[in-house]
């Protein structure tokens, strides 16, 4: 089985000529199976196109800004109308006001709110807010998490000089003996510990907030006056319509929030509580697009979605659906197959395959059936998904299981991803 790909293939070669590395960034296909396509032509609803016209129903929903369907036709209504009144302006419109206090009446800690474009720059003024309150230097956060791609917290050193990361301790997530070892390094000068929402690295099984470890957390910040930070970028309203860890009675001090605030238009923000206000004032942050208008119309047609729909306890029911399907037909066709982290935001990992070889070939099934999963990053459930769409996948899947069946004995290592394995197997 096979799709047509002459159109992502010529714009391919076309990008490599004119974009440094063909593409950056985490819309980079490279280490994707190699069959992925790397352009997409559109987008409605839980499905999109790519630029040779094959259909996926999409399980990464642009890597999590997708909440409600793509074209979601009330929210973008509301950002075309504000387009036609003023977007990006001499200064910012009310709406800039509304949606800072609807933001700081849903979500439980927040008492104010600064509004960006990236989760980088959310979690950048963060850091700043954190230094700046305590007049100190050194974050703790864990080993592993991803908080954005400025050179503080890239998990690249290309670019970098060890001083971009200078006054950071890492710790291990979820493991309270580690993040007390970190704060005792950190003795009088820690300003602030980031936390993710859970445990959603790459390549591993994802986890849960352990709650003697987020409450270590908040022990150490209220008894240091460090500010605790938790980073909702990748989370936010997916989990919960107020801060994830308000599910196990922990609040920070900041958080940080992009991805699907706006269901997929331009905006980020920072939140925080009334002890961090005054700091947050301090600092200078700005940018030349940080307060257009119509992202943030988008953002306030999307909390009333929020609000007033069942799109949480949806995405809850089909996930559910997803990942107990997956896992019965993983098992009748004998394969170890895990499914972790919230199944709103699931990841999926074969046992016994170091090198990926397994959830390639089956990923790479699941797409020649028109579904489009990840290898190895989590993925995302979105309101506009339906039982039927969670059945066809699951149809898809049970064809790969079988076709992975029958290749598995011959499977050959897979180059790209050889350094996930040891040096003595390598």
């Amino acid at each position: 089985m096979s799709r047509p790909n002459s159109r992502d293939r010529a714009l391919r070669e076309r990008a490599a000529a004119v974009i440094p590395g063909g593409m950056y960034g985490h819309q980079g296909v490279g280490l994707l199976p190699d069959d992925y396509p790397q352009f997409f032509a559109r987008a409605e609803g839980a499905h999109l196109w790519d630029v040779d016209g094959n259909r996926y129903l999409d399980f990464m929903c642009a890597y999590g800004p997708n909440l409600f369907g793509y074209a979601h036709p009330e929210i973008d209504a509301a950002y075309v109308r504000q387009l036609g009144l003023g977007d990006t302006l001499t200064g910012p419109t009310e709406l800039i006001v509304r949606l800072a206090e609807e933001m700081t009446a849903l979500v439980t800690h927040a008492d104010w709110a600064i509004f960006c474009k990236n989760g980088t720059d959310a979690t950048s003024m963060a850091l700043s807010t954190a230094r700046q309150h305590t007049r100190r230097k050194t974050i703790i956060r864990a080993k592993g998490a991803y908080h954005g791609a400025a050179t503080w917290c890239v998990n690249r050193p290309a670019g970098t000089v060890p001083s971009d990361q200078a006054h950071q301790i890492f710790c291990d997530y979820n493991d309270v003996a580690s993040l007390e070892a970190a704060a005792a390094q950190a003795g009088d000068d820690l300003a602030g510990i980031f936390a993710a929402p859970f445990k959603h690295d790459a390549f591993i099984d994802q986890a849960d907030p352990d709650l003697a470890y987020a409450r270590k957390a908040r022990e150490i910040c209220d008894r240091t006056g460090a500010l605790l930070i938790v980073d909702e970028v990748r989370a936010g309203l997916r989990l919960s319509r107020d801060l994830s860890w308000s599910r196990i009675g922990v609040q920070p001090d900041l958080s940080t929030w992009g991805k699907c605030l706006a269901n997929g238009h331009p905006i980020s923000m920072m939140l925080g509580a009334d002890k961090a206000r005054k700091a947050a004032s301090q600092i200078y942050v700005t940018g030349s697009f940080w307060f257009q208008a119509a992202p943030m119309a988008a953002a306030l047609e999307t909390l009333r979605l929020v609000r007033d729909t069942d799109y949480l306890e949806r995405l809850q029911t089909l996930g559910d659906r997803l990942a107990d399907g997956l896992r019965e037909r993983a098992s009748a066709a004998g394969f170890g197959f895990r499914v972790s982290g919230p199944v709103q935001m699931p990841l999926f990992l074969f046992d016994d395959d170091p090198d990926l070889r397994k959830g390639f070939c089956w990923s790479s099934e699941m797409l020649n059936r028109g579904v489009y999963v990840h290898p190895w990053h989590n993925m995302f459930m979105c309101a506009a998904m339906t039982e039927g769409d969670i059945d066809a996948a699951l149809d898809a899947a049970e064809a790969s299981f079988d076709v992975l069946k029958r290749q598995a004995p011959s499977l050959e290592p897979v180059a790209k991803m050889s350094f996930l394995m040891p040096a003595s197997q390598g």
